[in-house]
């Protein structure tokens, strides 16, 4: 049952990472800011969950990457693109409707 557990987990956490990391991204920030921001709100991600999302998102156009080289360790920072407002804004409207659906189901289920 664990295991049927952690995979409704992982499953349910990909769309909300995906919207999560588009709302972060209004600001400019790179990999490890983004994954102590989420921390620092109550959120785990791992480095191995967040990179290749990151690639994911920007292949798409939701977001753009720009290396800064200026310090001794290159950053590579991402912020969110025109095109990934609109998709994030649509992603929004989705889960609230989604989260009204699920309020009247389970409202339902409790007058029953």
């Amino acid at each position: 049952m664990d295991d049927q557990m952690q995979s409704l987990a992982t499953e349910m956490n990909r769309g909300f990472l995906q919207v999560l990391v588009l709302a972060l991204l209004e600001r400019k920030m790179y990999g490890y800011g983004m994954i102590k921001h989420l921390e620092e709100a109550g959120y785990r991600i791992e480095e191995n969950t967040l990179y290749p999302l990151l690639r994911r998102l920007e292949k798409n156009g939701w977001i753009a990457g720009d290396w800064d080289v200026s310090e001794t360790r290159p950053k590579k920072f991402y912020v969110i693109t025109e095109t990934g407002r609109k998709v994030r804004g649509h992603a929004l409207r989705l889960w609230e409707e989604q989260a009204t659906t699920l309020a009247r189901v389970t409202e339902v289920e409790r007058d029953v």
